[in-house]
């Protein structure tokens, strides 16, 4: 039998907690904030780590065709819940290191939207993760990012060395824990 996606969720928080990187599923006021400058017609969107799918969820209720969106999660327990609920989104079982490599399967992407927790990753992960995502991003995209910190979870050295920004859209105080968005874009040259 399976799994509703709460209790997928607190079946993988208990078993590798520092993986899942929170302590409850984002929320509506999050999920809303994460996804708010997405424009639902502007193209393809990329979501990295969905887990209970609230981003999913959002960006199909702003309007985005479900045909547009491609969901990457690694985590087992999440993959039957997250197609039980999104019957026509894309859904891959891949590990987000390998963006760089589906370039051809995945084609470019106005946005990426990340509930990946880079906090709790050493940072070869994250630059692979968003060098990776970037490569797959058209002119003008942008990568979302939360965490439960002041400052952007794509380290700065990392966005240094991918000659990237960072902007905080703003903080969700509601959202438990309190989280605060970031977009990171290229820098203009």
């Amino acid at each position: 039998m399976q799994q509703p996606p709460l209790a997928a969720f607190f079946s993988a928080l208990l078993a590798e907690p520092r993986k899942i990187g929170a302590i409850v599923p984002s929320g509506g006021r999050l999920a809303r904030l994460m996804t708010s400058e997405i424009e639902p017609l502007a193209g393809r969107v990329l979501e990295l780590g969905p887990g209970t799918g609230v981003f999913t969820e959002a960006l199909l209720k702003r309007g985005l065709p479900a045909r547009h969106l491609t969901l990457v999660e690694l985590e087992t327990r999440f993959i039957a819940p997250l197609r039980q609920r999104f019957p026509d989104v894309t859904i891959l079982q891949r590990d987000a290191r390998e963006l760089a490599a589906c370039k051809a399967e995945l084609g470019l992407q106005v946005a990426i939207v990340s509930g990946l927790p880079f906090r709790n990753m050493p940072i070869e992960v994250i630059t692979a993760i968003v060098g990776g995502g970037f490569s797959l991003l058209e002119r003008g995209g942008a990568f979302y990012q939360f965490t439960y910190g002041q400052s952007c979870s794509v380290p700065a050295d990392v966005l240094e060395e991918l000659g990237l920004q960072a902007e905080r859209l703003g903080r969700v105080r509601l959202n438990i824990p309190p989280a605060s968005v970031f977009r990171v874009s290229r820098r203009p040259e």
